[in-house]
């Protein structure tokens, strides 16, 4: 979505947030390097087929989905990475890569990572490359309604691999 469809989204609910802008960058461990924040404070948002299905997994930036324990969380038969093949046009008004972790908005089951609980707050990309928004971990869990488990290892990914 684009960041007036997640804002008017969010606005319509009277959620409190913040956009911030950043020079473009196209991972998530660049987007967390570029602003200075750690990647355990930036989620990023994987597209996986669960069982033939579209889902958005959602693992802080310094970690990867391990695709075995999305499996078992989901007590699921076949769960894989989605190729952009599989979703670039599932999402029209967002760039490649950029999507916001508001599966509900496409409907789309959205799993996230329990290590995101932590903080109060998440920050996501807004649709674009250039843009993140941040807003309480409450209100997103309320919006969304995602089901939180166990989705990523303690393994930091390593920006330079």
């Amino acid at each position: 979505m684009s960041l007036t469809t997640l804002k008017q989204f969010l606005d319509s609910k009277q959620i409190k947030y913040i956009v911030i802008s950043h020079s473009v960058a196209y991972t998530a461990q660049g987007i967390a390097a570029l602003l200075h924040m750690p990647g355990k404070e930036l989620a990023k948002t994987v597209i996986v087929k669960i069982d033939g299905a579209l889902a958005m997994a959602v693992v802080p930036a310094s970690r990867h989905v391990d695709l075995f324990l999305l499996k078992q969380a989901l007590g699921a038969t076949t769960v894989q990475l989605a190729s952009e093949a599989d979703f670039k046009d599932r999402f029209p008004d967002c760039e490649t890569g950029a999507m916001s972790p508001f599966g509900n908005l496409y409907d789309m089951r959205v799993i996230a990572d329990e290590a995101l609980a932590e903080d109060k707050e998440i920050a996501f990309n807004a649709g674009t490359h250039r843009e993140l928004v941040r807003l309480a971990w409450d209100d997103f869990v309320a919006l969304v309604q995602p089901k939180i488990a166990q989705l990523s290892s303690r393994h930091v990914v390593n920006e330079a691999a």
